[in-house]
Formats: structure tokens, sequence, C-alpha cells
């Protein structure tokens, strides 16, 4: 039995029209002898008007209801679109995250699939149904329902075709992946081929078009993604191995994010202890710091700076307001990440240097600065977005 997988994000769902279309282009598949699962997202900005109304009841909404009333985003989706495929002939099945066995663990809204126990699709697949599948969705030991996080349809997609072990389309708004985010650098060059490993560092990083947890288990697995868009019939992009032609370009993308704020505690007496609290606070909220910073002691005290997402803000405020010891802090949310990201740059000196330069020359200042071996990320204030992702994309030739 030949298998695809197939996932639709929130744009590609986001009108009746747009699911009637979608419903044509997987019997195409099925035609073809592909027996297809279909994973879609919440419906246009569905989500994002879930999380507003929760946040108007409260300011800190319990994360265990919020994920029950996120969840019902994608269920509308998959009735839907399993609704078009009956009205054009198809059998089809329209099952929660719940009912298609995706079992998760961790904390609610940031849950990770544990497993997928996929003989139910299987049985419904082997009966000739389309088998449609919410996304971003699964249900824990305690039997409550949980989310992904954001771009969790993409882990949803990826890991139901690791399960049953076939190619997976990731379709969206967009053609494909592109070196730039073209809404933001319009000469953007779209990648025929991308690595895992660098598809991974640019999600990670910010590139909006796949999630980061997605390629991972994509990349365990070999999994073949094929990112396309879902409105229009042109060539999209195939994320797979690494080969030995993906070092010609030095780098291979730019990654830019507006998702982090960053906190900076000054004043802290130079004792490990005080670091540690600090940290062991944040990871007990669940807070997932990114960079980290710290100064040289002087006088007895440091000085030390991080990043974080801006959803947290709230639980970092509470935080930082337990601190007794005369620490100052402030934060700042006008900020912008931008990556460089090239698996080229292993076997390639001088980049660094040669990036600093360009920032310098165009007076944009940098306040924080990570590095791993195929990226270099710098944290920037918001007001110089624009001018840094037009120098460095075409001094890059993005």
């Amino acid at each position: 039995m030949r298998m695809l997988v197939h996932k639709y994000g929130g744009t590609s769902v986001g009108t009746l029209e747009k699911i009637k279309k979608i419903a044509k282009r997987v019997i195409l598949e099925k035609e073809n002898g592909y027996e297809m699962v279909v994973v879609v997202s919440a419906m246009g900005k569905t989500t994002d008007h879930l999380v507003e109304m929760s946040k108007e009841i409260s300011k800190n909404p319990s994360r265990r209801e919020l994920d029950l009333i996120l969840s019902t985003g994608e269920q509308v989706s998959i009735a839907l679109l399993s609704m078009a495929f009956q009205e054009l002939g198809y059998d089809a099945i329209a099952l929660t995250g719940f009912q298609a066995g995706i079992k998760t663990y961790g904390p609610h809204t940031k849950n990770k699939i544990l497993d997928i126990d996929s003989d139910k699709i299987q049985n419904y697949l082997s009966q000739g149904k389309i088998v449609v599948v919410a996304g971003f969705q699964g249900i824990n030991d305690e039997g409550d329902i949980t989310t992904l996080g954001r771009g969790g349809s993409d882990t949803t997609a990826v890991a139901l075709a690791a399960k049953l072990n076939c190619p997976c389309h990731i379709y969206t708004d967009v053609d494909g992946i592109y070196s730039v985010d073209p809404r933001l650098y319009p000469q953007a060059k779209k990648l025929q081929t991308v690595s895992y490993e660098e598809m991974m560092e640019m999600a990670s990083l910010g590139a909006g078009v796949m999630e980061a947890r997605a390629i991972e288990i994509a990349y365990k697995y070999n999994i073949p993604i094929y990112v396309a868009s879902s409105m229009n019939d042109v060539e999209g992009t195939y994320i797979k191995e690494y080969d030995e032609k993906m070092e010609e370009n030095i780098i291979t993308g730019l990654s830019i994010s507006d998702d982090s704020l960053m906190v900076t505690i000054s004043r802290i007496p130079d004792q490990i202890e005080h670091i540690a609290m600090i940290f062991e606070k944040l990871a007990q909220e669940n807070v997932n710091v990114d960079m980290i910073s710290q100064t040289a002691p002087l006088s007895g005290v440091i000085s030390l700076s991080f990043t974080a997402p801006k959803d947290d803000l709230f639980i970092i405020e509470k935080i930082m307001s337990e601190f007794n010891e005369g620490f100052e802090v402030s934060i700042e949310q006008e900020m912008t990440k931008i990556s460089v990201v090239g698996i080229g740059m292993r076997n390639q000196s001088g980049v660094s240097g040669r990036l600093f330069r360009l920032l310098a020359n165009h007076d944009i200042k940098v306040k924080q600065v990570t590095t791993s071996e195929i990226s270099i990320s710098y944290m920037i204030e918001t007001k110089y977005k624009e001018t840094a992702v037009s120098v460095l994309s075409k001094e890059l030739n993005l």
C-alpha cells in the first residue's frame, strides 16, 4: 500500500473555497494510487483569535484550559475537509489527535509527541478512506487534550509520515523555502534543495515555513519532505539528506525572528549560586531560554543577559519580581534575532569577521551573539531589522 501524508496550514484552509480546492488536490493523489492521510491546521487566524479571547478572560489563563480551547480550531478544519471529500464522492473520516492515537507528554501548550498508535489510521486506509487528522494536538497520560505549540501541525504530519514510513508534503502559502523571507527581501532566491541540518537550524532560529521539531523527526527517520504552495502548481523545495554539493554555497539562508525579548539583570554578586537560581526558576516555569551572555566581574558584581519568547513575558516579569537581592532588571521587547545559516561554514574561516564588519559599516548595534557549527545569530533592536536584512542578503547573495 503506497501512502502519502499531506499537511495544509492555516492560510491554506482559510476559506471554504480553499478547503474545496485542497480536497480536489488530494483526490488527484488518491487517483494516482496513494492512500492519503491529510493533516490540517485551524482556519486562518482562528488560533490567534482563541488566544485573544482567552486573555480577555484572564491575563494568565490556565494552560490546561488553553489547550482545550486551542484544540477546537483544528476540529473545525478536519470536519469541513472531510465533508468536502464526501461531497465529491470519496469516503473520508476526520480524526482528532486523540482519535488518531497521538500520545503526548510535557507541559500544557508545549507538549511533545511521545508515540503514535497508527492502527486505527491504517485500518481506515485499508478500507479506502481518506483520513483527515487534526494537527497540533494529542492526548497525555492523564487523558487531557494537549497542544504541541505553534507550528505543531508540521510536527504532527512528519511524525505520522515517520510512523507510516512514507513521504510528507507540506503545503503552505509560499511556493517553497527561500534563502530569506520574501516578504522582507523580495529578491530572495528559492532553494531547490536544503539539508535536514540546515533546515533544522533555520527553523529553530525563526524561519517560519517549517517547525524545527518536524525537521528533527524527518532527519531521525529519513523522511523526505516536500514544501510547496497549496494555491499555485509550481515546483517547491525538497528537504533531504546532506550531499557534498550543498557546501558550494557557504551561506544557505537568513532567518529572522521578532518573537524574542531580552532580559538584562545587573548588579548580581559574582557568585554562581545566583546565576543557578535564576535559571532554575525559569526552567521550573518552562521558559525556553535562548541566548545567554555574562560580563566579567567588576567590583564584585556581574551583569547577565538572556533572550526568551515574548509569549512568556508575564511569567518572566513574575520571576524577576521575586528577586529581592538588589538586582536591577530591564526587559527589552523591540528586539529581532537575525541568523545566517550554512553548512559550508564548517570549513570556511573569516565569516564572522566579514559579517561584523558589514554590520559595523551600517551602524547596526549588536546586543548579543551566539554561534553553532553552521550558524551565527545576532540580537539587534528591531529598528535596525530592515537595514540588516537588506545588507546581509545582498552581501551574501541570498
